[in-house]
């Protein structure tokens, strides 16, 4: 009998480190199989279809569901979305954390919440899952129907100098499409 190891998945994530700190990330998020759903390349512009307007929808929804999260340039392409995602330390305001002494608040008006700072996982699988959720919807099919791939990427930007040639990269991806890694004529 031979020593058999469970086989480990790899992970894209950076061993060790606490996805949830303060920080810019710049995000990939593909389409499942990489379909083309999200509009089309024309003339060097990403024209959105109705679909590609839901997903624009949702990501636009991320800070007003994470507070301590901002959101930086963002391109929605026929097959992915490009985004930087930023976790702050308060967010807009900041919420403080309710005061434990239940006693003294009863009948009173109800304390908001504290506010942790989310993983950047945690915010994906949101932006996805609603916007899966919609596209569903749309579709009138009332089955779930996978719209992206089970992981993403990103890269942790770690200075103010890898921020102008990310945004610059995002910005120009529509530009880039007849080049780009994920068209499907590349392939």
């Amino acid at each position: 009998m031979t020593n058999m190891k469970p086989r480990r998945k790899n992970s894209l994530r950076l061993q060790g480190y606490d996805y949830s700190s303060i920080g810019a990330y710049f995000v990939t998020i593909v389409t499942w199989q990489r379909e083309m759903l999200f509009g089309e390349i024309v003339d060097g512009e990403m024209v959105l279809n109705e679909m590609g307007k839901i997903v624009q929808k949702w990501w636009l929804e991320i800070p007003k569901h994470f507070p301590t999260v901002e959101l930086e340039i963002f391109q929605i392409m026929p097959n992915h979305v490009h985004g930087i995602i930023i976790v702050t330390a308060d967010g807009r305001g900041g919420v403080s954390p309710p005061n434990d002494d239940f006693q003294d608040n009863q009948g009173k008006e109800t304390l908001p919440l504290h506010r942790v700072k989310p993983k950047l996982g945690q915010i994906i699988a949101y932006f996805k899952y609603q916007s899966t959720k919609e596209l569903n919807a749309l579709d009138g099919l009332g089955e779930i129907t996978k719209f992206w791939q089970r992981n993403y990427h990103d890269r942790i930007i770690r200075n103010e100098r890898e921020m102008p040639r990310i945004w610059d990269y995002i910005e120009s991806n529509p530009t880039r499409w007849g080049d780009d890694d994920e068209n499907p004529r590349n392939w």
